[in-house]
């Protein structure tokens, strides 16, 4: 069987349909994970200024909704998608929601967490982890949840710059 690559997996967006992640091809990936009511929550503002600023230089955020810290997204796909887009006018892509740790993490997780080791585990250790991805789907860098959106700004126009050198 052949070596996962970032592009081998599908999630469903909050609609419930499957997305491969080969539709992201070419793109730079910013993968978090996310809840609506944990302490960091204020963070899908940044998120949403980074997209906002770099889409249309290829950059694609994709928040994976989880509940496993602290029953911190107890809502439904609809009640998601609904609490984003009015209280942070979040656009980017918004998949179900998913486990991150444990037996039941998503096949998408379990890649990112042994690609991009954590500090001391590998486990996620709360909501908004994020992962850097080249436009080449090779995963970067791994962010701690309480590292600011902004603060991923001068590593993401790197990746970007770099995948219009590559292209």
């Amino acid at each position: 069987m052949s070596e996962a690559t970032l592009y081998s997996f599908q999630a469903k967006n909050l609609k419930g349909e499957s997305v491969n992640l080969s539709d992201y091809k070419g793109k730079t990936l910013l993968i978090v994970n996310t809840a609506s009511k944990c302490g960091l929550t204020p963070q899908y503002e940044g998120l949403e200024e980074l997209y906002q600023k770099y889409q249309s230089e290829g950059l694609e955020i994709l928040g994976f909704p989880c509940n496993q810290f602290g029953a911190q997204e107890p809502g439904t796909a609809s009640d998601i998608e609904s609490f984003c887009a009015v209280n942070y006018g979040v656009s980017f892509p918004m998949f179900e929601k998913i486990e991150v740790n444990g037996r039941g993490a998503h096949p998408l997780f379990k890649y990112l967490k042994k690609e991009l080791p954590g500090t001391l585990t590998n486990a996620i250790k709360w909501n908004f982890t994020k992962f850097l991805i080249a436009a080449d789907g090779q995963p970067l860098k791994r962010y701690a949840p309480t590292t600011e959106p902004s603060n991923i700004e001068v590593d993401l126009k790197a990746a970007i710059k770099a995948s219009f050198a590559n292209s």
